[in-house]
């Protein structure tokens, strides 16, 4: 299928690696210019010159983190003018309710809610005075189905999913599409990350965790970051006009609910 969207310009965050990179690589290969965005610059690069290899798009890198203002500043200046914005930023760690205090809070609001805010803020009007735009936030399954040792995700993304719901319907009339995608367990760092973790607290194997936690999904498997990049690119695409606001997931039905 063709997207329609060859020759846009994209801002995918966080995306040297994981499902920000999957993202980046779907856009590409769909014939979108790109700006990508991660903390080390090292993977950064080794990801932008595998696409630029690959498909032969313009790909711009900004190694710099994000959720911070300077980061944002730094983003925004090399971006420009963009038609498509996809938001990402690493998860807050796990824990229980009595490990975080106010600053943990913060530091979670500011990577997972008030980044992604001030980056729409920044490229919302431009969108909007071209008439076309898609925004994507990645954000996660624990929207829909909270996850109780991951509280400070939780509570941010459940945030940024209220501010969508009304700043989306705001600037649809205006060509501009925002939507979340929420995924599930994918094979990606930030899973690795926390089956070690559970892993390390209850005694047992990484492999036996991993076995178990696949098993536990109706998919029987971990998703992949090509098949959440294609989601992701069929949301910035001319035939996704019509989502608005929206929050799709992609968990291997993980979420066992009606709506």
């Amino acid at each position: 299928m063709d997207l329609g969207i060859r020759g846009k310009r994209a801002l995918v965050c966080a995306s040297s690696k994981g499902l920000g990179l999957g993202c980046a690589r779907a856009l590409a290969e769909a014939g979108v210019d790109l700006v990508m965005n991660a903390r080390g610059a090292e993977a950064l690069e080794a990801a932008a010159t595998d696409i630029r290899e690959a498909f032969g798009v313009e790909v711009v890198t900004v190694a710099t983190d994000v959720t911070t203002e300077a980061g944002q500043a730094k983003v925004l200046e090399a971006a420009g003018d963009v038609d498509i914005l996809v938001t990402n930023a690493g998860g807050p760690p796990p824990g229980m309710w009595s490990d975080w205090d106010r600053e943990d809070f913060i530091k979670a609001l500011d990577a997972n809610m008030l980044t992604p805010i001030a980056l729409m803020k920044a490229l919302l009007p431009g969108m909007m005075e071209r008439g076309w735009g898609r925004v994507v936030n990645i954000t996660s399954q624990s929207v829909k189905a909270p996850i109780a040792v991951l509280g400070l995700s939780n509570s941010a993304r459940a945030g940024l999913t209220g501010y969508v719901a009304g700043t989306s319907r705001q600037v649809a009339g205006k060509g501009v599409n925002i939507n979340n995608l929420l995924p599930g367990i994918h094979a990606t760092d930030r899973a690795d990350s926390l089956d070690k973790a559970a892993a390390e607290a209850e005694g047992r194997p990484f492999e036996e965790v991993r076995a178990e936690r696949e098993a536990s999904l109706p998919a029987g498997r971990y998703g992949t970051k090509e098949e959440f990049g294609a989601a992701c690119a069929f949301l910035c695409s001319q035939h996704a006009g019509f989502i608005v606001g929206q929050n799709i997931l992609l968990d291997g039905g993980n979420v066992n609910a009606t709506l």
